[in-house]
């Protein structure tokens, strides 16, 4: 299981908000670039890059964090927040993600988002979907839809996406434990996706559990800025995998 280590952008320095609020925000470090060389010096290839000022704009933002990281280091990004149009989705490639990381407009504009899957192959996108009560939430969460998760993944699966991430929105930021028995559904209806767990993650044991059901990774923040979980423990981790 590939452990994701989240970085979070606003103002170009890293933050995590809890459960998506832009009131509750703390500042970790000034410079993004110098967590995301912690997180490679500790064996993790992947990094999660999500730009707050973005996701709020409604176009992307903080482009340069995602060009200073991706040129100074080896991680493989992808990179969301604010992803609203075809340019978005040039202007994130160009600046060195491996994928762009979509939620919202898969919802709101299908058929948009379809044509990108065309334009650039599924392969170069990461699906993210907020879920409350097994229903897809939007708009900072304070939206609940009545999508089901599993018909939104049957449904883009068919259109190629090969990895979908999904965060329980009663979790998120609260480092009580991730969703375990929902991404044991979703793993269970869809055997052959490559399913990320994101969310609420809070020790090695929840790591250890959400291996076990079958997730391919999981995208962790708040509990690596808080202590929770430290990178050596990480870099354990990912050595008793191999």
């Amino acid at each position: 299981m590939e452990i994701i280590p989240a970085i979070d952008i606003i103002d170009g320095k890293c933050v995590r908000l809890t459960q998506g609020d832009y009131e509750q925000k703390k500042i970790y470090n000034e410079h993004p670039l110098e967590v995301a060389k912690q997180f490679e010096d500790a064996g993790l290839k992947r990094l999660h890059l999500v730009d707050l000022d973005g996701a709020k704009a409604g176009s992307v933002k903080n482009w340069k964090v995602l060009e200073t990281i991706a040129g100074k280091t080896f991680l493989i990004i992808d990179f969301g927040g604010g992803i609203k149009k075809e340019n978005d989705v040039k202007i994130v490639f160009e600046c060195g993600a491996a994928l762009a990381t979509v939620g919202s407009i898969a919802i709101k504009d299908e058929t948009e988002f379809v044509k990108w899957l065309l334009i650039f192959g599924a392969d170069k996108f990461l699906l993210g979907a907020d879920v409350k009560d097994e229903k897809i939430a939007i708009s900072g969460w304070s939206e609940k839809t009545n999508i089901w998760i599993y018909d939104f993944i049957e449904k883009y699966i068919n259109h190629g996406v090969k990895q979908i991430f999904c965060t329980d929105v009663s979790k998120d930021g609260k480092l009580e434990g991730p969703a375990v028995e929902l991404y044991k559904n979703i793993i269970t209806k869809f055997p052959l996706l490559d399913f990320f767990a994101s969310g609420g993650v809070s020790s090695i044991k929840d790591l250890e559990e959400l291996q076990t059901v079958g997730c391919k990774g999981t995208i962790i923040g708040k509990a690596i800025y808080e202590g929770r979980i430290s990178l050596k423990e990480l870099m354990m981790f990912n050595k008793s995998q191999k």
